[in-house]
């Protein structure tokens, strides 16, 4: 068997491939009002074709732990039990078609309240349901957003417990994994890198402090998600600054923070927290990061950056560089590539199958 279409276990979830899909906001959802926030038809028929398409897991997009949370007013959420309930319909899908549901649970910080990408992303304010993001500091993320609002403890605490309240919404929603968005620029990403972070309290300054409110989320989340389900977390392996930013030695000593609090792999991604950086793009240009952390700690880790060969995806497994590959655009051009990739490397059967619904007529 290929390398790509062998089974992962972690804890008592077993996925039945290395073919996943990140989370990759459609913000589609209802900006306000009672579905404000609530998955609807569009993001039923958008992860169930990657579903019957043969992924092996789907991790559903950034999802707001609060109003304020969002990147956009557009964004899904779980703050409240009416979004839980419509979620059912999803992951209740993707189990039936062999796929583990994932979901990514996040605070967009200085980077929240934005139009959806399509109009220009630029941030929009309460005449287009927007409202003042707040992040560590005041220190805005470029000369478009608005300077937020440094975060008490208080406030700091209150998002620790939205976090721990949206993934028990997670878990009644029917999500077997939970990813904690902490890459990308956003809120836990702000707080642990010293270009985004400058307070001078307990969670600025040195590496432990910068890192605590991760870790105290993790901790959060960890107490009541349940012991045999896996936890993940995301994370930017570097700021792409010479000096002043994250880098990849404080991800690998990180990595191995993160286990010892109950993270059960690594989705390694890169950037975001720093505006016109320059960043060498390239296939796999992330891969590299992800097998520094494998090499450097003994926690699981799943690679993403411009994975789009088939043959691509499984050198990077059998080089032992990652656990798992995310493919995010090639998956949304090709909601079957996990199938393609199958018949390519010889290996349709249990770990990636055709619905009898296609099938037959092959």
């Amino acid at each position: 068997m290929s390398a790509l279409f062998q089974p992962l276990q972690l804890r008592d979830t077993t996925i039945s491939n290395r073919v996943w899909m990140p989370p990759m906001c459609q913000y589609s959802a209802a900006p306000e009002g009672p579905l404000a926030g609530v998955p609807g038809d569009w993001h039923f028929a958008h992860y169930g074709a990657r579903a019957v398409g043969g992924t092996g897991l789907i991790i559903v997009e950034a999802t707001g732990v609060s109003p304020e949370g969002r990147i956009s007013p557009q964004d899904l959420g779980l703050w409240n039990d009416t979004q839980a309930d419509a979620f059912r319909r999803i992951t209740d899908f993707l189990r039936s078609q062999g796929t583990v549901p994932a979901i990514q649970l996040a605070h967009a910080g200085r980077k929240a309240s934005t139009a959806q990408p399509w109009k220009g992303g630029a941030p929009v304010g309460p005449d287009a349901h927007g409202w003042q993001p707040a992040a560590p500091s005041a220190l805005a993320f470029d000369e478009r957003h608005p300077v937020p609002t440094e975060l008490t403890t208080a406030q700091i605490e209150e998002i620790v417990g939205q976090f721990a309240d949206a993934a028990r919404r997670a878990l009644a929603a029917g999500f077997e994994i939970v990813e904690i968005h902490g890459a990308h620029g956003y809120l836990i990403h702000e707080f642990l890198s010293p270009h985004s972070n400058h307070r001078t309290d307990a969670y600025g300054g040195s590496y432990e402090n910068r890192t605590r409110f991760a870790l105290e989320v993790v901790n959060a989340v960890r107490a009541v998600w349940p012991d045999d389900k896996p936890l993940f977390f995301r994370i930017s392996a570097t700021d792409w600054l010479e000096e002043g930013g994250w880098t990849p030695e404080d991800t690998v000593r990180f990595a191995a923070d993160l286990q010892a609090h109950g993270i059960d792999l690594l989705d390694v991604s890169t950037g975001g927290n720093v505006p016109r950086v320059r960043i060498p793009t390239g296939p796999g240009y992330q891969v590299p990061f992800a097998a520094r952390v494998k090499a450097g700690t003994t926690l699981p880790v799943a690679a993403v950056g411009l994975i789009t060969d088939v043959r691509q995806a499984e050198k990077i497994l059998a080089n032992d560089e990652a656990d798992a590959v995310l493919l995010g655009r090639e998956l949304l051009r090709s909601p079957s590539w996990a199938q393609q990739a199958a018949r390519e490397l010889g290996d349709m059967g249990d770990t990636v199958r055709m619905p009898d619904q296609y099938g037959w007529g092959m």
